[in-house]
């Protein structure tokens, strides 16, 4: 089982910044991509942005573009998502996951982690 460990969140601003990360381990292979969701409470779990593992590949939510960025360190095997300019709407737990493809759904992907809480006070 990989194993997923999402960290950075914490409490923001309104038009502050966070940056989260997060690093893979666990597993003898590499994923083909990687994606941030979120999920606020009573809500459906939403995609926010993904990144294929090599080569060069993004796709964004509509929510997320001109504010967020989605970068990789394969190296460090990990996977990050800077998020600038945010909203309280932005507040949500959010958790990032691995795949053999990119795509804007959840059941794209197979491993998850726990998650990190962004709060975004006005």
């Amino acid at each position: 089982q990989a194993q997923l460990v999402e960290s950075g969140g914490g409490l923001v601003q309104a038009g502050g910044s966070l940056r989260l990360s997060c690093v893979v381990s666990g597993r003898t292979f590499r994923c083909y991509a990687m994606g941030w969701f979120r999920q606020a409470p009573g809500k459906e779990r939403e995609f926010v942005a993904g990144i294929i593992w090599t080569g060069i590949g993004t796709i964004y939510a509509d929510s997320a573009k001109g504010r967020f960025t989605i970068s990789r360190d394969n190296a460090k095997s990990t996977v990050y998502l800077q998020m600038n300019n945010l909203k309280p709407e932005d507040t949500a737990l959010y958790y990032c996951a691995y795949g053999p493809r990119l795509a804007p759904a959840a059941n794209a992907y197979d491993y998850w982690g726990q998650g990190t809480q962004v709060t975004v006070s006005a």
